[in-house]
């Protein structure tokens, strides 16, 4: 081997190395690891997830797809440090959720968690810039009014800010809970199914309004999701099944839901 093959395989090695430490400079903001739960029933025990293993990254979009009953959104409560786990460990944002009593996981979500809920779960006394203010103001931060408008303008909502909900349409009061989950300054966003609750077109506005801001602000997005255009938009598709993972894939060439042998 010469001296110019020599230097050549000197560089692969080396730029190997770069690419190798800089995957694993990414930062995790979820990690699970055998993660189970289980609840009592008038009939015994029931297994609603067991043995996940997953770990999402700063910045990722990950999809959780499934059928109904299949586990997705009591894993999206898990991750989220709403309930917590039979058995198993969470890291959410480099803090060990599963290690801490429910007023240490409310501050992480405080301080790190943004929602956005199929029923929009605004406050129907507030009006709609108070309810994209609420985050800020119960964190202390000053300039949530500004904040809280300029938001609504850019969801398409600055005329409609000082209305109630029951005074919005479906679609608009997802809006309003976008803006308010991005009011949050949230690292990471969990999305329990968005657009369940809203037409088709009316979905599609909202599919586009998310992603566009999730890109704006840099979060980590985890959503749960029967919509097969939601998915695809993610960096990765993760499926379950009966409790159980059973694929993570990506979705560049677009996701489909595999085959699952006995079903």
């Amino acid at each position: 081997m010469d001296s110019a093959d020599t230097a050549k395989l000197k560089k692969r090695k080396i730029n190997a190395a770069i690419y190798f430490m800089n995957m694993h400079a990414v930062e995790t903001m979820v990690k699970a690891e055998d993660l189970g739960k289980t609840v009592e029933t008038s009939a015994g025990q029931l297994t609603i997830l067991k043995g996940i293993n997953l770990e999402i990254k700063k910045s990722e979009s990950v999809a959780i797809v499934g059928e109904s009953g299949s586990g997705k959104s009591t894993l999206l409560g898990l991750l989220a440090g709403l309930d917590t786990p039979s058995r198993g460990v969470i890291f959410l944002d480099g803090n060990e959720i599963t290690a801490l009593d429910e007023e240490e996981r409310a501050r992480v979500r405080g301080e790190s968690v943004g929602f956005v809920f199929q029923s929009f779960q605004l406050l129907a006394s507030l009006t709609a810039v108070e309810n994209v203010m609420l985050p800020a103001e119960l964190k202390g931060e000053t300039g949530a009014g500004k904040q809280a408008h300029a938001l609504l303008k850019r969801v398409g909502l600055e005329n409609r800010a000082h209305h109630y909900p029951r005074q919005l349409s479906g679609g608009e009061q997802q809006r309003v809970a976008i803006a308010r989950a991005f009011a949050s300054s949230a690292r990471i966003l969990f999305a329990d199914e968005p657009t369940g609750n809203l037409d088709t077109k009316t979905g599609g506005v909202i599919i586009e309004l998310l992603f566009e801001l999730n890109k704006e602000f840099g979060t980590t997005l985890v959503l749960v999701t029967h919509d097969t255009n939601l998915a695809t938009r993610c960096d990765r598709a993760i499926h379950i099944d009966s409790g159980m993972l059973i694929a993570a894939e990506n979705t560049d060439s677009g996701y489909s839901a595999p085959a699952v042998e006995g079903n």
